[in-house]
């Protein structure tokens, strides 16, 4: 007699009642979703909130040349000149980094100087962002809240004048940092995997393209830290050298990152890319010594919203002092990663550290600490001193005291002090771009081309939507040249160009901007004299391009300058 089989296939569907009770689990709740999604969607809402911020107080910095500059190109390369030929750039190119994103923004925006603003607010948002991220570590639940909420702290609140103006108006370094800390970000998350050190270098490489910067705030530092606990494994603990194999991949990683780079900069040269202007840098000598100490403490406190020198309408003092906060942990946050390097475990931890030692001990040294704008170029130290009192700081300030008093409630007053501040700034009004009423003045009376001083020229074409063009001059030896920085020979080209005037601004600087002298004694004598409220407008009735000279800048570079302009420091 046949049995049936009353066996149930794995994949048959059972009648509800007869289906077996599928135990409710936590991920299954109703609701648990939901809360998983809930930080991610407040994360969100906060980014947007501070994008929105940031664009009102970068608002407040008109926009001038260099940040017009930058938005040229982009837009070259938006329109199909991906290499940017003819270009001689700055020394600092943001070709791999601001540049795509300015092409972003530009792409749904158009060329006009709302495009600085937005991209600079992008960015600023994004250093915010992820100095949370690489703070937290690995940390949950209240103690990745507070970590994150200290390092998003001591960031989240640049100080209206210098501050906003380093920190939140065209590309100079902050783009870098932003770059590195999602670079310190990938290497604190991956973990010892076989793809993480040439991923690294890749990285690197990429930054090194754009901004020589990278070398000490990313390179030397992973380097250093590599090396070092690569040899304490084996000469000290007498490990195999196969178990340092990270750490000394790192560190071929961050070598090779030197050569990629340089192998792309000469491949893009040979394709018939840009140029970069070669900025001379060095060490000062020890009579120079006590200015640069100087502006590298003035540098810092403008880095971190602790003071705005040589601005006469300032914030209220206590906002100032606020901030004068987060810049004594990011102090601490240094001298405890300093003070445990040889004990800490963490290796992102390492490298922050190192960093900022190398980053603000070279600008103290360097040449290049000329004014408090040139701070910038200790921008990375800001957001990694802050991301290492997130990391470091943080959870002994749950529980710290200050003579029987918690230091929490008054840290928490001082973050309310910074969301004050933050407020305040992005309530105050906004600036319009340099050169908007000679731009006005040139449209009305039907000016297209012309010829001025850095600071005078790309940014008109910039605030005319490029429907008015004026390129830049250089003076050597009693000559107009071409201006050998943010600037393309075929500009210059009479054969393809009529350039009728010239613009002058109030303040003759030396290489910066012709006198109204020289202009009359390379053109002659103009036709026509107009004063456009500060500046002044010459007209001519021939084209004054045919004694312009292109293609030979000898003269600039045996002139012992730094650079045809230092804009960028």
């Amino acid at each position: 007699m046949e049995h049936l089989d009353e066996r149930v296939p794995d994949d048959a569907v059972l009648p509800a009642a007869l289906a077996p009770e599928q135990p409710v689990t936590a991920a299954h709740k109703p609701g648990a979703l939901v809360r998983r999604l809930a930080p991610w969607a407040a994360g969100l809402v906060a980014a947007a909130g501070l994008f929105i911020a940031y664009l009102h107080i970068s608002r407040t910095q008109p926009v001038n040349s260099d940040g017009a500059s930058n938005a040229l190109q982009a837009w070259d390369m938006l329109h199909g000149n991906l290499l940017l030929h003819g270009w001689i750039l700055s020394d600092v190119s943001f070709y791999t980094t601001e540049l795509p994103q300015y092409m972003l923004v530009e792409a749904v925006r158009g060329l006009n100087p709302e495009v600085v603003h937005v991209a600079a607010a992008m960015t600023y948002t994004l250093l915010v962002v992820l100095a949370a991220l690489l703070a937290k570590g690995r940390a949950s639940g209240r103690q990745a809240a507070v970590r994150m909420a200290v390092a998003a702290g001591i960031v989240v609140a640049p100080l209206l004048g210098p501050s906003t103006n380093v920190l939140l108006l065209a590309p100079d370094h902050v783009g870098t940092t932003v770059f590195l800390l999602a670079t310190w970000l990938l290497l604190d998350r991956a973990g010892r995997r076989w793809w993480v050190p040439p991923a690294m270098g890749a990285l690197l490489a990429w930054g090194l393209i754009t901004d020589p910067l990278v070398f000490f705030a990313g390179v030397a530092p992973l380097l250093l830290v590599a090396g070092l606990r690569a040899g304490q494994e084996i000469a000290v603990q007498h490990h195999k050298i196969r178990q340092a194999w990270f750490e000394l991949a790192l560190a071929a990683a961050a070598v090779a990152a030197l050569v990629v780079a340089k192998a792309a900069q000469a491949l893009i040269q040979a394709l018939g890319g840009y140029l970069i202007w070669p900025v001379g840098s060095g060490i000062i000598t020890a009579g120079r010594l006590a200015h640069n100490l100087s502006l590298t403490l003035k540098g810092i406190a403008v880095l971190f919203g602790a003071g705005y020198f040589g601005v006469k309408a300032g914030p209220p003092a206590p906002l100032v002092l606020v901030h004068w906060v987060g810049l004594g942990l990011a102090v601490a946050a240094v001298w405890a990663g300093a003070r445990r390097f040889f004990r800490e475990t963490s290796l992102v931890t390492s490298v922050l550290t190192v960093a900022v030692v190398i980053n603000v001990g070279m600008y103290l040294v360097s040449t290049k600490a000329l004014s408090l704008d040139s701070a910038r170029e200790m921008a990375p130290s800001l957001a990694f001193s802050a991301v290492l009192a997130g990391r470091l700081l943080a959870d002994r300030l749950l529980t710290a005291r200050l003579r029987g008093v918690r230091l929490a409630p008054l840290l928490a007053v001082a973050l309310a002090g910074y969301g004050l501040s933050l407020a305040i700034s992005a309530a105050s009004p906004a600036a319009p771009a340099e050169k908007t009423a000679v731009t006005s003045w040139l449209a009305r009376n039907h000016y297209r081309y012309g010829l001025a001083g850095y600071w005078n020229a790309n940014i008109v074409s910039l605030t005319s939507h490029n429907q008015i063009l004026i390129r830049p001059l250089y003076s050597v030896s009693g000559r107009f040249i071409q201006y050998p920085w943010e600037s393309v020979s075929g500009w210059y080209d009479p054969q393809r160009q009529y350039a009728n005037f010239v613009v002058l601004g109030p303040i003759v600087e030396p290489y910066f901007r012709p006198s109204y002298a020289a202009v009359v004694a390379n053109f002659g004598k103009p036709a026509g004299v107009y004063h456009v409220g500060a500046d002044t407008v010459l007209i001519w009735h021939k084209n004054l391009l045919s004694q312009v000279v292109t293609g030979s800048w000898a003269g600039v570079e045996k002139s012992g300058l730094p650079g045809p302009a230092r804009q960028r420091t």
